[in-house]
């Protein structure tokens, strides 16, 4: 079965949950050729006993369209967790959670399905795009950040803080690098297979000079 990839976003009035609610999330579904084969988006009631962080709930004051966005036709998280999750496990591949950075989105949601629909159908893992992204270019991790990324990767720079606005355009810059990261891994398979009878000492496809922060658009021009 195929894998599928459900990017994802998050809006929150906190950093954890539990002393803090998530107000919105959204999935967009995508196949690794970037065909957006279905979305899901839900605004949820904050949890009984929840508070907003003093730093986010500052944030949001910043974010006024985004605020009033994840405050329209609100359901109670018993209800559109369930949903998702049955949502996700009839997507047509194996799922994949994909967000950036995976480590604050994947903690929200892993949180509130096991709490409201009492499993995870993504299994306890998730794709981190800021990690794919370090891996990809060759800068500092903490310095792999989207103003610092190829401009090829983007289709647009807008990032409206709406959930469902965010996890497509976010879900297209992860299919842009997959397909880059595709590129890459055929010119190395035909690097090793060239030199399975050469020198030993030949040991990388890139020459030193190259800028791995470039997207290789003419990958084979930028080997010779």
């Amino acid at each position: 079965m195929d894998e599928i990839y459900i990017s994802t976003d998050i809006e929150a009035d906190g950093p954890i949950p539990g002393p803090h609610s998530m107000l919105s999330f959204a999935s967009a579904a995508y196949t690794e050729s970037k065909q957006l084969t279905a979305t899901f988006s839900a605004n949820l009631k904050t949890l009984p006993g929840a508070f907003p962080h003093p730093f986010q709930d500052a944030w949001w004051k910043t974010q006024p369209d985004a605020w009033v966005a994840c405050h329209k036709d609100i359901r109670s998280p018993e209800e559109a967790l369930p949903a998702y999750v049955d949502w996700v496990e009839a997507l047509p591949g194996k799922p994949v959670f994909v967000a950036y950075p995976a480590g604050f989105d994947f903690t929200f949601m892993f949180w509130y399905m096991m709490r409201f629909a009492g499993r995870c159908p993504f299994s306890w893992s998730a794709l981190d795009i800021k990690t794919l992204a370090f891996s990809m270019t060759g800068l500092p991790y903490r310095k792999a950040i989207k103003p610092r990324l190829p401009k090829t990767w983007f289709d647009t720079d807008l990032h409206t803080h709406i959930a469902l606005d965010d996890a497509i355009e976010q879900g297209a810059l992860f299919c842009n690098m997959l397909s880059e990261l595709r590129i890459r891994q055929t010119i190395f398979s035909k690097w090793q297979a060239e030199i399975t009878n050469r020198e030993p000492e030949k040991k990388t496809p890139f020459s030193s000079t190259v800028n791995l922060t470039e997207s290789l658009i003419e990958p084979e021009t930028k080997l010779k």
